[in-house]
């Protein structure tokens, strides 16, 4: 039977005059947040009952959010007609609804075909939408799903993951835990002076007369189809067994996932194929910029294999085309792009045209390509209102054919979870061979 989803309540939360800390600045996008997604990023998160009441999540995220000014904010233009944030503490859309079906059988059978019912519909064109935008879900058996929107170019992955810890922290001690972020944009790209760009980041970054974001074609969004796999931790530990040498989770997960998706497309193996893979830039900067930095600070690593090598080749071997892929995103390379930043940001105010991201739109396939997101960093045991851990975390549908993203699993035996999307003509296949180490 369909669930019905009804939302009873919207409002608009806005810090009092005590907590606000925006000011009403106007602050300049850094490069960074230019070369990210132009759109609203979905997360959903279940909790069985009990719950905390609505009243207490709405005032712990007013609590936490007002010490991230960006997500109370709106975009708005500066005097030379850039986008940039208004600092305005405008506030954060928070929408309450019921849902008239137990979360425990939800999410054993039908979450999936109403999980776009669960988070804020956000619109990227309408003036004046929020920055970031919650749903509070109640379900009949008291379980809750908390649904969010958050525009990519106020924030990453990682800042996200510091924000709902702080949220739920200030839950669950009444707001007596409260972060304090570093917010500085402006510190994470000092160019140097003259600016001295070495990489070609218009054809990298955005998309430039040579970026290869011209080659991708787009399919029907009915023939991207979204798939998970859960792979347990004696699963990795027989990855990693057989890389035999030092290797993260990550790496040797994303050599065999490479490996089976690019067997299930069938290539030519004389193709090339690569992994766009999102690097968090923090700790390679020199000097490092905080973790708890909220903003975007997020380049990605393209390590490229030919068909035939990449499905031959050992799983050491392909960790060590991923390992050295992501070296060269180093202190030289975030330099070089704050530095284009810089150089590109005169002709720009003087009316030149505006960076575009090469980052992927609905319906784009990436085959013979993929793109991977690593969430194993969010610390999704930290996310407690009070009641404990989440017991599932909802992916949206995904999109854009070829892209991943591993989370660690909310499953009481751990492991990780991979969610990702695939032309459907290649499911049936890697279905059958993604546990194979073959």
């Amino acid at each position: 039977m369909a669930v019905t989803v009804e939302i009873t309540r919207s409002t608009v939360l806005e810090p009092s005059p005590e907590l606000a800390r925006g000011g009403g600045k106007k602050v300049p996008l850094t490069v960074f947040d230019r070369a990210s997604t132009d759109g609203y990023i979905p997360a959903v998160f279940a909790w069985n009952g009990p719950a905390p009441t609505n009243d207490a999540i709405k005032d712990g995220l007013l609590a936490a959010v007002a010490r991230f000014p960006h997500l109370l904010g709106r975009f708005a233009s500066d005097e030379h007609g850039r986008k940039c944030f208004h600092l305005n503490d405008a506030g954060v859309l928070v929408l309450e609804a019921t849902a008239d079906a137990d979360l425990a059988h939800a999410l054993a059978h039908d979450v999936a075909a109403h999980i776009n019912e669960l988070y804020p519909k956000a619109d990227t064109e309408r003036e004046g939408e929020p920055l970031f935008n919650v749903q509070l879900t109640r379900y009949a058996c008291g379980g809750l799903v908390i649904g969010t929107a958050c525009h990519h170019q106020v924030a990453d992955g990682q800042s996200m993951s510091v924000f709902y810890t702080a949220w739920a922290a200030a839950v669950r001690t009444d707001s007596a835990v409260l972060p304090t972020p570093f917010v500085d944009r402006a510190a994470t790209v000092v160019a140097r002076s003259p600016p001295e760009p070495v990489f070609d980041h218009r054809n990298i970054e955005f998309k430039g007369e040579r970026s290869s974001t011209h080659a991708y074609k787009v399919l029907p969004m009915d023939r991207i189809e979204n798939l998970a796999a859960h792979f347990p931790d004696e699963f990795v530990a027989g990855l990693k067994a057989r890389v035999g040498s030092s290797c993260s989770t990550f790496q040797c997960l994303l050599a065999h996932a490479w490996k089976k998706v690019t067997e299930a497309r069938d290539l030519a193996p004389d193709d090339f194929t690569h992994v766009r893979v999102a690097i968090n830039c923090r700790g390679r900067a020199k000097p490092p910029v905080p973790m708890d930095f909220f903003g975007n600070m997020v380049l990605w690593a393209f390590p490229t294999m030919q068909v035939r090598d990449l499905l031959s080749s050992s799983y050491a071997a392909v960790v060590g085309v991923i390992r050295d892929a992501v070296a060269r995103v180093d202190d030289d390379y975030i330099q070089s792009f704050v530095d284009f930043g810089e150089a590109e940001r005169g002709g720009i105010e003087d009316g030149g045209d505006e960076l575009a991201s090469t980052a992927a739109t609905p319906g784009m396939v990436f085959c013979p390509d993929l793109e991977v997101d690593s969430w194993l960093g969010f610390r999704f045991h930290d996310l407690d209102f009070g009641y404990g851990p989440p017991c599932a975390f909802l992916p949206p549908d995904l999109p854009i054919e070829g892209i991943m993203i591993f989370v660690p699993s909310c499953a009481a035996k751990g492991g990780v979870d991979l969610f990702m999307a695939l032309d459907d003509e290649h499911v049936d296949t890697f279905k059958q061979i993604c546990y194979s180490m073959d």
